[in-house]
């Protein structure tokens, strides 16, 4: 198994990072969670996941648990224990709260707040996955090539919007 590819100083390398991924049937949570999984691949990290979505082509409920990290066993979070909750609709977000950990980072409030939106609704999933890398030790390359291997459509767009979201993830994250 390859050793993650990180530039963090920190043992984060050694944690096991838990992402819980939800929205509603068409915004593109399986999607979002998967480039995720790709990245955290490409930076050489033993990655799972597991998908619900029952109703999502009625507009229903769509949830993908994503752990990554060294060794990872089971591709499910257990409730409280989500390092970051990244959610496409604001209710499911609420809905799903009980998932994240104490300490952990939601995403939810970028939804509702106008300042941290992309320029460009189309990428909204990208621009959160750019948040979302802010937190992570997966380099940007792996997250790059993640994106350009999995969009194969508005692929300067996407890469823009992730970017635009690694800036506000970057200003946004504590010290």
């Amino acid at each position: 198994m390859n050793k993650p590819k990180t530039t963090s100083k920190s043992n984060d390398h050694k944690k096991i990072w838990n992402v819980f991924f939800c929205g509603t049937g068409g915004q593109g949570v399986l999607t979002a969670s998967e480039i995720a999984g790709i990245a955290a691949m490409n930076a050489g990290y033993h990655v799972k996941k597991s998908e619900v979505h029952g109703m999502a082509q009625r507009g229903g409920s769509v949830e993908s648990h994503l752990r990554f990290g060294n060794e990872i066993y089971s591709p499910l979070i257990n409730p409280g224990e989500a390092d970051f909750l990244i959610a496409f609709h604001s209710g499911e977000g609420k809905r799903m709260a009980g998932f994240l950990k104490k300490g952990g980072v939601s995403l939810v409030g970028y939804l509702e707040n106008p300042q941290t939106q992309p320029s460009d609704k189309r990428f909204v999933n990208t621009f959160y996955l750019g948040i979302l890398s802010a937190y992570v030790p997966i380099p940007l390359e792996a997250w790059h090539d993640a994106l350009q291997g999995k969009l194969k459509r508005f692929q300067k767009e996407n890469l823009e919007a992730f970017d635009q979201g690694k800036n506000i993830g970057m200003s946004a994250k504590p010290a």
